[in-house]
């Protein structure tokens, strides 16, 4: 068993403290999602665990299997096995799927010819169109079609820990159920461990939690099963939330952050 162990995690953006103090532990095949209101620190935590530049951590640690991952660069952390699907996929201009890919393979010692295959496999388990893997990376695809693209490359990379940010943003329903069914084998298949965060449950309908946490004001609130989850889409977050004029007011108070996270 693998374990990704988050003690005490605060990190803060243009001297804004934003996480304050967060407790998770997600072990290999579980699916853990955060959920929490706009502006709660969801986004900064995914990118914190990441390791995208600009933040800065102020205390706890974050550890892969008893590895400090806070010292290290992204490239490093991937390489360990952490995966990070963003909210809103850039667009790589001049570099195709294929060729990102096998530069991946190469550089963590996998044999690249493996790729081709692996990526028409896994295209096929998801409705990605096959003409998208030799186009410029996410150049011209829809939102929908850019997160099945991530969805792709979690496949084919196989990471030990996946973080979705708001992987369920900008899908229909067809894409939503195709992307997260992929996930949900990968925690079987591969043991793989996911943290999902997402602002509706609708992506834990197919992605199946094994813990619900509820992330307000830079920290974790509640926690508890999946019946969590059904609760806040029904009564909201207005229980959790203490009103605070200080408090985190979403990407105005994190430069940073995806718009509405």
């Amino acid at each position: 068993m693998t374990l990704l162990k988050i003690e005490g995690l605060q990190a803060r953006v243009a001297g804004r403290e934003i996480l304050q103090g967060v407790d998770l532990e997600v072990s290999s095949g579980e699916v853990h999602a955060v959920m929490g209101p706009n502006g709660s620190g969801k986004s900064t935590l995914s990118h914190v665990l990441a390791g995208r530049p600009g933040y800065e951590v102020t205390g706890g640690s974050v550890t892969l299997d008893g590895v400090d991952l806070l010292g290290l660069p992204a490239w490093r952390r991937a390489q360990l096995g952490l995966f990070l699907a963003l909210q809103y996929p850039i667009e790589v201009p001049g570099v195709s799927l294929l060729d990102a890919l096998s530069e991946s393979f190469r550089a963590a010692g996998r044999n690249p010819a493996e790729v081709p295959a692996l990526l028409t496999s896994e295209a096929g388990r998801i409705g990605f169109d096959e003409r998208f893997i030799t186009r410029p990376l996410n150049v011209d695809l829809s939102g929908g079609e850019r997160k099945r693209n991530e969805t792709l490359q979690l496949g084919v990379l196989r990471p030990r820990f996946a973080i979705l940010d708001e992987l369920d943003s900008g899908l229909d329903v067809d894409a939503l159920r195709d992307v997260a069914r992929r996930i949900e084998a990968a925690t079987h298949e591969d043991n793989l461990g996911v943290l999902a965060i997402t602002h509706y449950s609708r992506l834990l309908t197919e992605l199946r939690p094994d813990v619900v946490h509820v992330l307000a004001g830079g920290r974790i609130v509640a926690t508890g099963g999946p019946e969590l989850a059904q609760e806040l889409e029904e009564t909201g977050y207005a229980g959790y939330v203490e009103p605070d004029p200080t408090a985190i007011r979403g990407g105005a108070d994190d430069p940073f952050a995806d718009p509405f996270a």
